[in-house]
């Protein structure tokens, strides 16, 4: 029995371009009756990193595949096919890489191999949405002499920040971007100048605020005003507004604000013409805001997101989805009891005639420091399989 041990270094997330380093160990455990003879052999051991793609069959017509040579490899269990079994298409690899040949453990040794790879910058992001999926793994393949082979799936996650592909790293080590509190060994300086840029670049195009203000209104006239200072962030910031219905002439009773994203089928690929968006929420506020002058709320958007892309095959966008209740009669009845000397109650109309009206604001959310979405992240850094 030999033990296989992944372990991602950094954590399950990283940014496309990036290098992804795991550390892999064999270990013959060391048991009471383990003797000189209970030393194991394997034969060799692989690695690739893959990502599989699967449609619903309901929403999408997939496109023709590409990898009929692995379907007919995938049933030769002697052949490593890092996908075998799995759902949908591989839609992209990397060159496999072998890790050793003819490796002997005696009771109680282990041999540890470092594996490193450079994420595709021109693959599309990890992804679960309603009609397709987009998901990575790295898959270590082992086998004994004259066994099948045996697969250790690694999953992870990879977000795509635009811009990083075509950047030009300056041949000055005294100006690249780089953190002056870390020893950086010189495999990994170039992934970390990345990372960096990656926070660089993202701090930038979030930071810059400007006033936006919309009128709110319908048939009947003027609701109020809404105000937003950006409309680019990051996941893990919160989408901050504020309402001003003061200078409103239609009283507003009531408003919500979902935090949604749009997922939606590229003509060419969907099951039926005309086929309806898809629609995710992933925060909600809602208010009651009758004799309210003015009311604000804050929409975290989750870690564990994803951020807008567009593929050949699938695009994600954000947006604000708005709901107002509206009512064109008086908000209240004035009641006098006794004489005019008396206190004066006010009471609720116990039926009003609404209106409600929608609305939508296209924002952009960008992916944030995969260090950070890692804390989040539902998978795990370390993974194990006995063979």
């Amino acid at each position: 029995m030999i033990e296989v041990l992944a372990k991602l270094g950094r954590g399950p997330v990283f940014l496309a371009g990036e290098v992804l380093e795991c550390v892999i160990t064999f270990t013959n455990p060391l048991s009471a009756s383990s003797t000189s003879a209970s030393s194991e052999m394997l034969a060799w051991a692989s690695a690739q990193i893959h990502c599989q793609f699967h449609a619903s069959e309901n929403r999408v017509a997939l496109p023709p595949s590409d990898g009929s040579k692995h379907d007919v490899q995938a049933e030769n269990e002697t052949v490593f096919v890092p996908n075998r079994g799995e759902r949908g298409q591989c839609i992209l690899s990397t060159p496999p890489k072998i890790l050793f040949c003819d490796l002997r453990l005696d009771p109680g040794e282990s041999k540890s191999y470092s594996y490193c790879e450079t994420l595709p910058v021109d693959g599309p992001p990890s992804f679960r949405g309603q009609s397709v999926k987009y998901v990575y793994k790295l898959t270590i393949g082992c086998q004994r002499v004259n066994s099948p082979i045996k697969l250790l799936r690694v999953p992870f996650r990879v977000l795509v920040l635009h811009g990083l592909k075509d950047y030009q790293f300056p041949q000055d080590e005294a100006v690249a971007p780089s953190n002056p509190f870390l020893e950086e060994e010189e495999g990994l300086k170039k992934d970390s100048r990345l990372a960096d840029l990656a926070t660089e670049l993202l701090m930038v195009a979030t930071s810059r605020r400007s006033l936006h203000l919309y009128n709110i209104s319908n048939t009947r006239g003027k609701v109020g005003t809404f105000c937003i200072f950006k409309t680019v962030y990051k996941i893990g910031e919160d989408v901050i507004g504020t309402f001003n219905f003061s200078e409103g002439d239609i009283p507003c009773l009531q408003f919500s604000v979902s935090l949604q994203t749009e997922e939606s089928i590229q003509e060419e690929f969907q099951r039926r013409r005309g086929q309806p968006v898809s629609f995710t929420v992933h925060a909600r506020h809602q208010e009651s805001c009758l004799h309210t002058a003015q009311s604000s709320f804050s929409l975290p958007i989750p870690l564990s997101s994803t951020p807008g892309f567009t593929t050949n095959i699938v695009s994600l966008k954000w947006r604000l989805h708005f709901e107002f209740v509206t009512s064109g009669e008086s908000a209240g009845t004035c009641l006098v009891h006794g004489s005019q000397s008396e206190a004066v109650t006010w009471t609720g109309v116990e039926q009003m005639e609404v209106d409600t009206f929608s609305w939508d604001l296209p924002i952009k959310v960008l992916p944030t420091n995969p260090i950070l979405a890692s804390y989040v992240s539902q998978f795990s850094s370390t993974n194990s399989i006995t063979i």
